[in-house]
Order: structure tokens, then C-alpha cells, then sequence
């Protein structure tokens, strides 16, 4: 049973259709799935839950499929939240926490948007899907794209990470690379849309990505046993995972899941591209582009992202705050979580641990509160981030 009411423009309230196919408002914003959410709380009850799948689909009254037999699923979703002790203590919190995002099919946060989007594409008889990426959304739709069998036009920014742009050759993506950022990859793909006819998965130009990521904030929620954290906090680029995450507790919130105080939910972004800091720091609802975009974190390298007003909105409406951290400082945390965890992260996520410590230092974090820092891939999809120099013995050698 889907409980999907309508689509929604969140700036001019427009309306859509859920069954047909659609990218942006009219007025040019994204479109946001809606549901029927007091029929949805009366039922299904949180105990429902007990017993079921352990994967993303767990939650599939809070999802936008008609029917079952159109999910396409490579055991997504459900990944775990560290309590990570060793760090904690470096860096002088008493309760911080990783959700490990690394741990999904594909390595990373991306598997749970291409989830939904392939598979609603599936449902609504979509054939050919065409995106830009800065590299793992690229090679997460490639790889449910091969699975259900659509074809995929992909175009990526020359230094996008080499694993990325293997994957998505690997998986059979139609792969292109561009001498520029992740928006100039845009322009080309919006081009061939208008030409070809093919389906626009960019960032936020359809309404499905945004629930696969909204799961997170679903499982945050059920992990804390519906009591929680006091901040999370989130690399951001594209922002759909900041979005989609306050969406889920909002929706968790109006069926009476969860009560009390909201997290502080804080942007995270690279002082060489940080649009969202700037324009939270002003005040404003929307961000400029950013000019000159560069950081070692390419996940976040987005000069201007399409839903910087949803994601300002959560920040502003939830207490959070946005903030910026420096590459060395991305590289540090990178060593120290390997060093005090054992857990090799991406540099987006280590952002967002550097992001923590900063915040505690300034006092917006307090160490006794609850801190959740979302780690959005494994380190294994960035071998370039570990300098190699070691001994070479002889055979006869002795260390």
C-alpha cells in the first residue's frame, strides 16, 4: 500500500501528479514527494518494524513505489552508528557517533538515492536516465541502473576520483569526462536532455533521490530508539542528504514517532567551496555561486546547489549552524579517525568530524551532548589520500 498523496513545489506549492513523470516545478523548483501521513500513522506503529528486512526498504510506507515488484535493491540501507569512543575522548566529547555510510553497496551514500530514483524510473516505465556527478552518485546510478537493466549517460569532471569513473564503465554507463566542475557537467547532460529526450537525475531535478536519503534521518531515529541526538552533522554539497534526513524526522514528527526537541542539524562544507556557510553567516535563504571551487573533498565541491534553500531552511528552522573547514584539516581528521577507530573514511565525511571538533572548541557543541557526524563513504573509494613512503627490505633483511 502507498500512502504518496501528490507532488509538491515547495516555493509555489504547486501540485504534481506521483504517477507520471516529472522533474522540476514549473517555477523551477525541486518537487517534493508528499504523503498521506495521518493515514500513515494510523497504520503502521513503530513495533511494525520489528522482524523486517534490514535494509532501507524496512520503511516502505515512508517511500514513494506503488509496487513491490519495482524495487531494485543491492542490499542498501540500514548501515550502522559507531559509538566512537577512541575519538571522542582526542577530541573532547563524551557521546560522539559515526554513521557509517561507507558500509552501503557501491561504498557509499549515493547506493541509497540511486534505490529509490532507479526504481521509481523502473515504475514509471523510464528507459534511459542521463546525470552529472562528482563521482559516486555516477557510479551508485550506473550500478542500479545495469541491475534493472536501463541505460545511463554519465558525465563526470575530469578529477573526479578514478574509482568512480571505473565503476560507472564498468557497470556499462555511456561515461563522459569534462574539463570543469560538476556544473559544467550539468549544462552538457541538460543539453542532451532537450536533444534526446533521456530522463534528468541531476540533483534534486527529480523528486526520488531525495527519499533514498531520507532513510537516514528514518534509521537515526529507530538506531536511537526514537529519542534523539542532540546534533547532526552533515557534508554538504548537493545538500540532499541534510534535506532529506530533516524531512524523514518532520514526517517522524507529525505522526507522533518521535517527540521533544529536533537535532541541530549543521551544514558542513570546504573553505574552498563554501557557498551554504556564506550564506547562512548573512543570513540569507539562497546561496550565490560560488567562484574558484576547490577542496580535496570533490563530493562537496558544489558551487551552487539547486535545493540551498531547503537545506538553509533546515539549518535556520532546526538551531543548526553551517561551517567550514580547511583541507588540512580534512586530511587530519582522515588520519585521526584511522588512527583512533580503525575506520578509514572519505574526505567529506572527515570534514564533518573536523567540522565537530571545531564547533566544540567554539563552544556551539557542548561535550556531554549527543553528536552524530555522518561519514558519506568509505576511504577505500580514495587511495590518493595516503602518501606511501615505506622501507623495502632485502630478503635476508631483519626489521
Amino acid at each position: 500500500m502507498s500512502f504518496v498523496r501528490e507532488l509538491e513545489c515547495p516555493k509555489c506549492h504547486s501540485t504534481y501528479n506521483a504517477n507520471e513523470v516529472h522533474n522540476l516545478c514549473q517555477c523551477g523548483s525541486p518537487l517534493l514527494v508528499r504523503y498521506d501521513l495521518e493515514r500513515l500513522g494510523r497504520s503502521v506503529k513503530k513495533e511494525d518494524l520489528k522482524g523486517r528486512r534490514a535494509d532501507l526498504w524496512r520503511y516502505w510506507e515512508f517511500l514513494p513505489l506503488e509496487h513491490e515488484e519495482n524495487i531494485v535493491s543491492l542490499g542498501e540501507g540500514f548501515t550502522p552508528i559507531f559509538n566512537t569512543d577512541n575519538l571522542g575522548r582526542e577530541l573532547g566529547f563524551k557521546h560522539l557517533y559515526i554513521k557509517d555510510e561507507g558500509l552501503n553497496p557501491t561504498g557509499t551514500f549515493k547506493a541509497r538515492g540511486a534505490a529509490l530514483g532507479v526504481s521509481k524510473a523502473k515504475e514509471l516505465g523510464i528507459k534511459t536516465i542521463a546525470m552529472p556527478t562528482a563521482g559516486n552518485a555516477g557510479g551508485a546510478w550506473s550500478s542500479y541502473g545495469a541491475k534493472a537493466g536501463m541505460e545511463m549517460i554519465i558525465a563526470m569532471p575530469v578529477d573526479a576520483p578514478d574509482l568512480a569513473k571505473k565503476e560507472c564503465v564498468a557497470t556499462g554507463a555511456r561515461t563522459y569526462l569534462v574539463k570543469g566542475l560538476i556544473s559544467d557537467a550539468g549544462k552538457i547532460i541538460a543539453q542532451g536532455v532537450k536533444k534526446y529526450g533521456w530522463f534528468e537525475a541531476s540533483t534534486l531535478k527529480e523528486p526520488y533521490r531525495i527519499e533514498g536519503k531520507k532513510t537516514m534521518g528514518l534509521e537515526i531515529a529507530e538506531q536511537f530508539n526514537w529519542e534523539l541526538p542532540d546534533a547532526v552533522l552533515y557534508p554538504t554539497g548537493g545538500g540532499v542528504g541534510i534535506i532529506g534526513i530533516w524531512k524523514a524526522l518532520q514526517e517522524l514528527q507529525a505522526i507522533g514517532w518521535i517527540k521533544g526537541p529536533m537535532p541541530k542539524m549543521i551544514a558542513v562544507q570546504a573553505e574552498g567551496c563554501s557557498p551554504i556557510v556564506k550564506a547562512f553567516r548573512e543570513g540569507k535563504k539562497e546561496s550565490e555561486f560560488f567562484h574558484g571551487a576547490q577542496t580535496i573533498a570533490g563530493g562537496i565541491r558544489v558551487p551552487k546547489a539547486l535545493g540551498d534553500f531547503l537545506v538553509l531552511e533546515a539549518v535556520y528552522e532546526s538551531g543548526g549552524t553551517a561551517v567550514s573547514v580547511s583541507d588540512a584539516e580534512i586530511l587530519e581528521a582522515v588520519k585521526l579517525v584511522a588512527r583512533t577507530e580503525g575506520m578509514f573514511i572519505c574526505p567529506e565525511g572527515a570534514a564533518a568530524v573536523a567540522a565537530a571538533q571545531k564547533l566544540l572548541n567554539s563552544g556551539f557543541l557542548k561535550p556531554e551532548e549527543r553528536v552524530v557526524v555522518l561519514n558519506t563513504g568509505s576511504g577505500l573509494k580514495y587511495p590518493e589520500l595516503v602518501d606511501l613512503d615505506l622501507p623495502v627490505l632485502e630478503k635476508e633483511a631483519e626489521i
